[in-house]
């Protein structure tokens, strides 16, 4: 589970960081990432897991394994970071493990993207 600081909860949010944030796609997911220069409480991550990606079980199950890898990589973000996480529907069978390795990889290459220094 993601501490309550460092979840995104207002849709402005979301839309700044899917508009303005660097995107890298990988095969189960979609990672976006902006560096918020007004926001310095944490960074804030976000889920969107849409109704193609399965029945509401899993969904719920796409989420919960998605937050839990998100949330091991809360002290390689900045402070201000801004992270949305877009489940593909592919996502539903892909592993923790493989959810994991995709989300390193695609922040990775849009952090490279962007040139941010972390």
């Amino acid at each position: 589970m993601l501490p309550a600081r460092n979840r995104m909860r207002r849709s402005k949010e979301f839309d700044a960081a899917v508009k303005f944030g660097a995107r890298s796609a990988q095969a189960d997911i979609v990672v976006h990432l902006r560096r918020a220069p007004e926001d310095d409480t944490g960074p804030r991550v976000g889920l969107i897991i849409a109704k193609p990606v399965g029945s509401a079980v899993e969904r719920h199950r796409v989420a919960r394994r998605l937050r839990h890898v998100a949330r091991t990589m809360l002290g390689d973000l900045h402070k201000s970071d801004q992270v949305v996480i877009r489940a593909l529907p592919s996502s539903r069978q892909a592993s923790s493990a493989r959810l994991e390795q995709q989300l390193r990889r695609g922040l990775s290459r849009v952090r490279d993207s962007a040139g941010a220094d972390r």
